[in-house]
């Protein structure tokens, strides 16, 4: 399922959404530049930044066992690996930052990717295939929507079903964890050879999920009241 828009009428512009897809996409561009112009410096910054669950949880300095974390969350693997990722983001990351705030949002964006890095990681403590791409942070997003605005409807495509149907969000949701949850589940009886993180989907919609409980909607401004 491709969700293509939600019901919520945004009232702010989302601007930590905008600058966030921007973000990807701009070093997305630049890691094409550079596997085509220096494939061989494009390996080592990939290795270097990307983020491999052995050598992070054994790695002694913890400050620059941190940087991967992060910078993985903006590394992607393809064209199809970082459109689907900004899109997902665009479609519920501005319905969310507009309900929660910005700076709510922003917490639980990277927090999400925190907790997606540390699911992956720990259910295979001793993989050493690098993870990349903000699905991680981007499923926290979600996990998040389903809590706050789980009322609303999707309007997605389904290929080879209907072209376009309006699914509610709680739906929509729920079906896409769980299919996360059973690859994962999946994933735990065989040996992983890479391809797709789904305990990192996993970790970061719980943590979207908790933080969602926690930190809540943006409170409204208060009004004077006339006399």
């Amino acid at each position: 399922m491709l969700p293509l828009w939600d019901s919520h009428k945004l009232k702010r512009p989302g601007t930590a959404t905008q600058v966030l897809v921007t973000l990807n996409l701009l070093v997305f561009g630049m890691e094409m530049i550079l596997n085509f112009g220096n494939p061989a410096l494009f390996d080592r910054l990939m290795g270097r930044f990307s983020l491999e669950p052995n050598a992070w949880w054994t790695h002694r300095q913890v400050l620059s066992a941190w940087i991967p974390v992060l910078t993985s969350m903006f590394l992607h693997g393809g064209l199809a690996h970082a459109a689907g990722n900004v899109w997902f983001l665009w479609i519920f990351g501005r319905s969310l930052e507009d309900h929660m705030g910005t700076f709510r949002f922003v917490l639980i964006y990277f927090l999400s990717g925190l907790g997606a890095a540390a699911a992956q990681t720990f259910t295979d403590l001793s993989s050493t295939v690098p993870m990349i791409g903000a699905s991680g942070a981007i499923s926290g997003v979600m996990g998040a929507y389903l809590v706050l605005l789980s009322g609303r409807w999707i309007v997605a495509l389904i290929p080879w079903v209907v072209p376009v149907v309006p699914i509610p969000a709680v739906v929509f949701l729920v079906l896409w964890f769980g299919i996360q949850l059973f690859n994962g589940v999946g994933e735990l009886r065989h040996e992983p050879e890479g391809g797709v993180a789904w305990w990192a989907h996993v970790g970061g919609f719980a943590v979207g999920v908790a933080g969602a409980k926690l930190l809540g909607t943006a409170s409204s401004p208060k009004r004077k009241s006339k006399r």
